[in-house]
């Protein structure tokens, strides 16, 4: 019979200007998923990827993030956090998803933050980030002001189309009453597969992200 293990999941957590009251959250999910899946090879069903665009993406733009707000202030409290147990649910079982970011979600402090961003799957050579589903249905006017500044700043991987509904790490938050929205290329033929690495990301695609979400930020910093 199988024998059940017990894992030890961590949150990693960077607070900037932790006293401000005003904040927003920054997230990604840093782990990745333990067995690949959706491999045309049978035999690497049970091999854990490497997850270069499906969680390690989001934290390459959010380690720059950092760098630039520890430099230069935006004016707003920010919370970077990299959520651990994002990926190891079991298909159909949604309870075993987000697991890292429904803890911290039910253990936040108060004040509430004003707005959490998701950054999952960012990295594609052929980003194409579309409005994702849950994240326009809970809070259009923080998705408009993304996309806004996107289209300002002429990043053309943000298209203001209709997204699949994804079950991501946003959800907890949005349970909350947090405006929370998911930034998220969905459509990446490596999903889940040992394909899943370097040469098949696009550092242009994550300058992209990057570049928008630091203009979102401080566009908020300076209300």
């Amino acid at each position: 019979p199988k024998t059940k293990e017990t894992l030890r999941l961590t949150n990693l957590v960077a607070n900037f200007q932790p006293d401000r009251k005003r904040r927003v959250i920054l997230g990604a999910h840093w782990d990745t998923r333990p067995w690949a899946d959706q491999d045309g090879d049978r035999n690497q069903h049970k091999t854990p990827i490497i997850g270069a665009n499906d969680g390690a993406s989001g934290v390459a733009v959010l380690l720059e993030i950092g760098r630039v707000i520890s430099i230069n202030d935006p004016g707003i409290g920010v919370d970077i956090v990299l959520f651990d147990g994002e990926d190891m649910g079991r298909s159909g079982n949604l309870h075993e998803y987000c697991l890292g970011s429904r803890w911290y979600a039910e253990n936040i402090a108060y004040p509430l933050p004003e707005a959490m961003i998701l950054l999952d799957m960012v990295g594609d050579e052929d980003l194409r980030i579309p409005e994702e589903l849950y994240s326009r249905l809970s809070s259009p006017d923080l998705l408009n002001e993304i996309f806004g500044i996107a289209e300002m700043i002429g990043e053309a991987a943000f298209d203001p189309q209709p997204g699949s509904a994804v079950y991501d790490d946003h959800v907890p938050f949005i349970e909350l009453g947090i405006p929370a929205v998911d930034l998220i290329d969905f459509d990446y033929p490596y999903w889940h597969t040992m394909q899943d690495t370097p040469e098949h990301c696009s550092k242009s695609s994550l300058a992209s992200v990057g570049r928008v979400v630091l203009e979102w930020l401080y566009q908020r910093g300076s209300r």
